[in-house]
C-alpha cells in the first residue's frame, strides 16, 4: 500500500569515472495509484485495495501526477543534443513499456546495468526496476513519452512530453510534403 501511494524513488550509483556525458539527464518516474474513484474525481481519494489486487490502477502517471511533464514542466532540449533519460518503475504491479514518440533509442542499459542495447524503440522496465535510455535529438519539436501500453497513457496519466527546439533537418524530417531540391 505504502508503494501504491507513491512511497517510491529512484537512487543512481554512477560507475567509478561517472557515465559519459550528455547535454541533458532527466529523471522520469512511473507509478500507479488505486483510488476508490473514478479517473479525474476531485478530492481526496482512499485507497483501493481491491483494485489494487486487481492490477486495475486508477492512474499510471509520470513523476507522481497526471501532466507533471506536460506545459511548463516538460523536458527540454535543442537539436543536436543528447538526452539521458533514468526511467524507474516503482509499480507496485505493472511492467512498463517505455517508449518515446517519434525517437529511437541510442543506448538502453537495462534494468541500470552495464551493458548497452542499441537502437531500441521501446524498452521493458519491471516494476521496482531502472533503465537508462539515451538518445540525440535532430529534429525541433514537441515528442511524447509514454508507457506504450497505451492506454495507460491515453486514458490514465502516463505520458510526458520533452520540447526540443533548434533548427530544421530536411535530410532526416521534412514537414513539406514536396520532394527537396538538391
Amino acid at each position: 500500500m505504502h508503494v501504491a501511494n507513491g512511497m517510491y524513488g529512484l537512487i543512481l550509483v554512477e560507475p567509478e569515472g561517472g557515465l559519459e556525458p550528455v547535454d541533458n539527464e532527466y529523471y522520469v518516474m512511473q507509478g500507479e495509484f488505486y483510488t476508490q474513484g473514478t479517473y479525474g474525481e476531485k478530492g481526496h481519494q482512499p485507497f483501493s485495495y481491491e483494485k489494487e489486487l486487481a492490477e486495475n490502477p486508477t492512474y499510471v502517471v509520470f513523476n507522481g501526477a497526471v501532466g507533471s511533464l506536460t506545459e511548463e514542466r516538460a523536458l527540454t532540449a535543442n537539436t543536436g543534443e543528447t538526452i539521458r533519460l533514468f526511467m524507474g518503475n516503482g509499480g507496485p504491479g505493472l511492467v512498463s513499456s517505455f517508449h518515446v514518440i517519434g525517437e529511437i533509442f541510442d543506448n538502453v542499459y537495462t534494468e541500470g546495468g552495464s551493458i548497452a542495447t542499441h537502437n531500441v524503440q521501446t524498452t521493458l522496465v519491471p516494476a521496482g526496476g531502472a533503465t537508462i535510455a539515451e538518445f540525440r535529438v535532430e529534429v525541433p519539436g514537441t515528442y511524447i513519452m509514454v508507457d506504450h501500453s497505451i492506454f495507460r497513457a491515453t486514458d490514465k496519466g502516463a505520458y510526458g512530453l520533452i520540447k526540443v527546439t533548434g533548427d530544421e533537418c530536411p535530410l532526416i524530417f521534412n514537414p513539406d510534403p514536396r520532394p527537396i531540391s538538391e
